[in-house]
């Protein structure tokens, strides 16, 4: 395996909507949890890499993506962003359906309809991240190098500080954070918020 760390590319976009299935329930694929495979990728991706491409870099294993990490310098003019420039498409074509649905679609069409709000508690590290890595890249050190990198570019760009949530059901992510140097903010009911200063 010959693994490498580079710039996102608009041409990495279908494989990585593949990446964040197979890595959406918490780090396991999610494929059979899903009807409409694309949702997950609507709300956890795409518009990162569509608004801020700058700070998303993609693992590649023999040049072919196998993980990413991605984000936003500002969660707050994010979700304005979004707001204006996604969800209003994507809440006429995922309207809301009855209560009694409890399917994982619901559940991602909910979380269109309420867009990427920023706790207040969050909200003193502007900065925030999704990390996917298929399991192939796991115990490479890749991941550590990978969140360096998304680290650094956020520095050199005078971020002051960065947050992220990760759920409770995912002890490896959670331990991985803490070795990078994520201090905990808040403990919800199914998630931790991590936070990071970087200046």
């Amino acid at each position: 395996m010959k693994f490498n760390i580079r710039p996102y590319h608009p041409s990495d976009l279908t494989l990585l909507y593949k990446i964040c299935l197979l890595t959406a329930n918490s780090g396991k694929d999610a494929t059979a949890l899903f009807n409409d495979p694309d949702l997950i990728g609507h709300l956890y991706l795409a518009p990162y890499v569509l608004f801020e491409p700058e700070i998303c870099f993609v693992i590649t294993n023999n040049e072919k993506p196998c993980g990413y990490i991605i984000g936003t310098k500002n969660s707050q003019k994010f979700h304005n962003k979004c707001e204006k420039d996604w969800f209003p498409i994507l809440r006429n074509r995922y309207p809301i359906a009855e209560a009694s649905d409890e399917s994982f679609d619901l559940r991602i069409i909910k979380k269109l309809h309420e867009g990427h709000k920023v706790k207040n508690e969050l909200l003193g590290y502007p900065a925030h991240l999704h990390i996917n890595l298929l399991p192939e890249t796991q115990g490479q050190g890749v991941g550590r190098k990978i969140m360096d990198a998304f680290i650094n570019k956020l520095k050199e760009l005078n971020v002051p500080s960065l947050h992220l949530e990760v759920g409770k059901r995912n002890p490896g992510a959670i331990k991985f954070y803490k070795k990078m140097g994520f201090k905990i903010i808040k403990e919800y009911e199914h998630s931790i918020a991590f936070g990071m200063k970087l200046i």
